[in-house]
């Protein structure tokens, strides 16, 4: 059975699931495992300590495999500049690039001379346009069950997509909410010409660096278990629940600022929890369809089992009298 959309086409992978950029956790043993499978697996740029290490880690991933993968930019993170790290993604002739959190134009400026293929993550039918507007060969649309940052607007996954599909003519990516074959299949119908995985993805053997502290909170957590902090910053994220992120919302009633807030939601904050498995001092990201999670396989067991739950479906959907 074959799955062909203008993505897989555009990416030229197998599958048209593509795991997120993923801040601290999306490296190369990841990234790998996700394009073995048959999907789009990426590095995440911003979250290694040089450009150096990011040559060193896309170089890492062509050891461990000979397909595709993406290096994302998650350019709104605080004091990094992210330049000289697209620079070396076009020495390096990575593939594809992703841009999240913040202004893709200067990027996709970078990208023009290059053959590599841009994916924006867009929060509305506007940024959606815009990032066509500005050169993006795709839009990954996240809804508001996302984990990790999302809109402002909150508008779900099965709202959202299909209103940026009817605006743009460029592929659409859903994101947001989507575990299994069910969300793939519901995403094609809506529209998107393929998916992008966040959450699920560190619920794997191959996201090395996620602690076991975190992956067992994924598992045991349900739909209701997360929360979304720094709305009142406006940069609200989507992350699980417990008294470290009580407390952080406590903050947000009382002194709605960032410098009361930076230490708590700084990477190390982030890191102390998905790293050394402290829950309460920091904080993990993850988006509500940690509710869907209840095992830790290995990416391609994830990938083998989201195909045939895929092909289930399109066999009943060819079943229906209409």
């Amino acid at each position: 059975m074959k799955w062909n959309t203008r993505l897989t086409e555009l990416l030229q992978i197998k599958y048209p699931i593509i795991q997120g950029g993923l801040a601290y956790l999306a490296y190369a043993d990841l990234a790998a495992a996700v394009s073995n499978a048959g999907g789009l697996g990426q590095i995440t740029a911003m979250s290694l300590s040089s450009v150096d290490a990011l040559r060193t880690e896309i170089q890492r991933v062509r050891t461990l495999s000979d397909k595709p993968f993406g290096v994302n930019f998650a350019i709104g993170m605080h004091g990094v500049d992210y330049v000289d790290r697209v620079q070396v993604a076009i020495d390096e002739l990575v593939p594809v690039v992703s841009i999240t959190g913040g202004n893709p134009a200067p990027i996709l400026e970078m990208m023009q001379p290059t053959d590599i293929q841009t994916l924006v993550l867009v929060s509305s039918r506007r940024q959606a346009q815009k990032a066509e507007q500005l050169g993006a060969s795709a839009v990954i649309v996240v809804g508001q069950e996302g984990g990790g940052h999302i809109g402002r607007d909150d508008v779900g996954t099965m709202v959202l997509v299909p209103q940026v599909v009817d605006a743009v003519t460029i592929p659409v990516i859903a994101s947001g909410g989507i575990g299994d074959g069910r969300g793939w299949m519901a995403s094609h119908a809506l529209g998107a010409e393929g998916i992008e995985m966040g959450t699920r993805f560190i619920a794997t053997q191959e996201c090395v660096d996620a602690s076991a502290s975190y992956k067992k909170a994924l598992v045991e957590s349900s739909e209701s278990d997360t929360a979304v902090i720094k709305r009142s910053i406006g940069s609200p994220g989507r992350v699980l629940r417990g008294s470290y992120i009580d407390n952080i919302l406590a903050i947000e009633r009382e002194t709605p600022t960032y410098e009361a807030l930076k230490d708590y939601i700084s990477g190390e904050a982030n890191k102390r929890w998905i790293y050394d498995g402290m829950k309460e001092e920091g904080f993990g990201w993850a988006g509500q369809v940690t509710g869907m999670i209840h095992d830790i396989p290995t990416v391609s067991e994830l990938i083998d089992r989201m195909v045939k739950e895929a092909k289930s479906i399109r066999g009943k959907w060819g079943a229906l009298e209409l």
